[in-house]
């Protein structure tokens, strides 16, 4: 470990944005300083966060402290999961094949489409009728 201090990373997705901050600790996962099994309901969206941890073997290493905002709960865990991966490549560099490997490092560049004028939505037309 080089930083053995806080490593600071920055996870977006959709609409949320995630400040992660990893501090060596025990493994704790606060968000908005709140316990992860309070703040995420399903089962899926805390696998989804602990993603990078499990893939580096740092689950009992670090504590997680989590700012997010903005968004959905399922665009929030992977902003977050986003921001664990760039804070551990911070904590060290070792973990970067790993983490690439996975595909954690990458900004998911889906963003809902713009509603265009003459439609209801993106693309939804107004119902046709023949007369």
């Amino acid at each position: 470990m080089a930083n053995a201090a806080k490593c600071y990373g920055t996870g977006r997705r959709k609409k949320s944005i995630a400040r992660v901050y990893l501090v060596p600790g025990k493994g704790n996962i606060t968000i908005n300083k709140r316990d992860i099994n309070e703040y995420f309901g399903l089962e899926t969206l805390k696998v989804i966060v602990r993603q990078p941890l499990v893939a580096t073997e740092t689950v009992d290493k670090f504590d997680v402290i989590v700012n997010v905002k903005g968004g959905g709960y399922t665009g929030q865990a992977g902003a977050i999961r986003h921001g664990i991966a760039r804070a551990l490549l911070q904590a060290d560099a070792d973990f970067r094949p790993v983490l690439k490997k996975a595909g954690y490092l990458t900004r998911d560049p889906r963003m809902k489409e713009r509603k265009k004028y003459g439609l209801k939505a993106a693309r939804r037309a107004p119902q046709f009728s023949k007369r």
